[in-house]
């Protein structure tokens, strides 16, 4: 795959169809550093054009403001707004909710307005559109997958239906958690606790959620965020089911059947 750059496009006087946001995780976290290759993969393979800003991308500042550094995130986010606006950046698409959530509703009144997508709505229409046949299930058919909401994918922006549509086209089974949807449980890493040990308590959140997805009977736990996946990845550690529960993101499942 040939994956370009804004600076690249722009060198070319050319405007790619949309902006892939690769966000903190999918640069340097090893683990989701694969979502960020299942996406570009799936972009591809459906000839759709885009591009990456690579080192002229930050971080969005939303830890920075969940943990109340207000200052520095509207440092972050202004810096980032000026990369973005420079370029005419219309539509952007991203793998991680934190940054969907905070470019979508918290840049606008910092000046930056923009058409901004989940990767698991891309999916459900890229498969509306049909450039996605999942017909068959290949390897997940008539598995047992369960779905954990994102806090900011879900309640804070109401998008529920999008993955599951995505994860029922591979002809899975798909089984809920006890708690899901508007009323899933979170994984713990939201509010800037994901960089930080947890407070003192009978039992970390992940793991209460981990066990409510081993309930279900599902052999694999799909995510739509990144911190989810590590905190569901732990979960699974800590439970000791590395050998027969898999955490994978709906862009893996997808491009693992592509």
């Amino acid at each position: 795959m040939n994956i370009m750059t804004m600076a690249a496009f722009a060198a070319k006087g050319e405007q790619p169809e949309i902006l892939f946001w690769v966000g903190c995780a999918g640069s340097f976290d090893d683990r989701y550093k694969s979502v960020t290759l299942a996406i570009c993969k799936i972009l591809d393979k459906v000839g759709m054009s885009f591009a990456v800003l690579g080192t002229e991308e930050s971080c969005t500042g939303d830890p920075a403001r969940r943990a109340g550094n207000d200052f520095l995130f509207q440092m972050q986010a202004m810096s980032n707004i000026e990369v973005l606006n420079g370029y005419g950046i219309k539509k952007i698409v991203t793998a991680c909710p934190h940054c969907f959530n905070t470019i979508k509703n918290e840049y606008p009144i910092l000046g930056g307005n923009y058409e901004v997508i989940h990767h698991s709505e891309l999916l459900q229409e890229l498969l509306n559109q049909g450039k996605i046949n999942l017909q068959g299930g290949g390897e997940f058919k008539g598995k047992k997958i369960t779905y954990h909401d994102s806090c900011y994918l879900g309640r804070a922006n109401n998008i529920y239906d999008a993955p599951r549509e995505v994860l029922e086209a591979l002809d899975i089974s798909l089984v809920e958690m006890k708690r899901s949807k508007s009323k899933g449980l979170c994984c713990g890493a939201g509010g800037g606790q994901m960089f930080k040990e947890p407070e003192k308590g009978n039992k970390d959140i992940n793991v209460e959620r981990t066990e409510e997805a081993i309930e279900t009977g599902a052999t694999t736990i799909a995510t739509a965020c990144p911190f989810c996946m590590t905190m569901m990845s732990d979960g699974v550690k800590n439970k000791e089911k590395e050998a027969s529960i898999a955490v994978m993101d709906l862009a893996e499942l997808v491009a693992k059947f592509m």
